[in-house]
């Protein structure tokens, strides 16, 4: 009679880049530099892309001017904050979004990016 042999073939190993924190810094331009170049020579078209590419209203960003901190830039922060479960306060987004509103469109859009494809098949021969 014939040895019967085991084979057993590799098994991907799965990476999981979920997190609880912002997956890139405010000003982290170097992760995506086409898109924080886009933000800075047609930034009413960047923030309508990314409301778009988060389910929202294409035009939703051009209602900003009519506060002292811009009201959707607030919202879409916050919005993407708790969609991804990403920890943080209303208080840091009030101040990203009055300072640094055109870095906080590309913060959420970043983090957009990278949570539509959380998991990454590695192989990994044994």
């Amino acid at each position: 009679m014939a040895d019967r042999g085991i084979v057993s073939q590799p098994r991907p190993f799965i990476a999981n880049s979920v997190s609880n924190n912002w997956s890139s810094g405010i000003c982290d331009c170097t992760q995506d530099l086409p898109q924080c170049c886009l933000a800075f020579w047609c930034f009413p078209c960047f923030a309508c892309k990314t409301a778009h590419e988060a389910g929202e209203c294409l035009c939703l960003p051009l209602l900003d001017p009519f506060g002292a901190i811009p009201p959707i830039t607030l919202a879409m922060r916050v919005s993407i904050r708790q969609r991804y479960g990403i920890e943080s306060t209303i208080c840091k987004d009030c101040v990203y979004t009055f300072f640094c509103g055109p870095c906080s469109w590309c913060q959420i859009a970043r983090e957009i990016k990278t949570r539509m494809s959380p998991i990454t098949f590695v192989s990994k021969a044994t």
